[in-house]
């Protein structure tokens, strides 16, 4: 059974970091590439970055150059560092096997406030 288990998440303000992590198991991590998606309040699902299994990683323009995506094979997990958070980061933050989020876990939240 596939199990993706995200952590990290919490209050932080603008401008601040945080650090997510997403344990899985029931499947073969390093061969996979790994996806981080997010959902505003009131918005769709939007895909954040993902890296392939190789490190190849790729970024969405909202987060590009502030959000760093990075996996440690040998402990199957994903990790996303936000920096320089804005207000407009705040979401459920998810880590996918896939772009759309078909396969995710139950989310960690992460809220950017003053």
């Amino acid at each position: 059974e596939v199990q993706l288990v995200e952590s990290g998440g919490g209050l932080v303000e603008p401008g601040g970091s945080l650090r997510l992590s997403c344990a899985t198991s029931g499947f073969s991590f390093d061969f996979h590439t790994m996806y981080w998606v997010r959902q505003a309040p009131g918005k769709e699902l939007e895909w954040v970055a993902d890296i392939s299994d190789v490190g190849s990683a790729y970024y969405g323009d909202s987060v590009k150059g502030r959000f760093i995506i990075s996996r440690d094979n040998a402990k199957s997990i994903l990790y996303l560092q936000l920096n320089k958070v804005k207000t407009e980061d705040t979401a459920m933050y998810y880590c996918a096997r896939d772009r759309y989020g078909n396969v995710r876990g139950q989310g960690t939240q992460v809220t950017v406030s003053s």
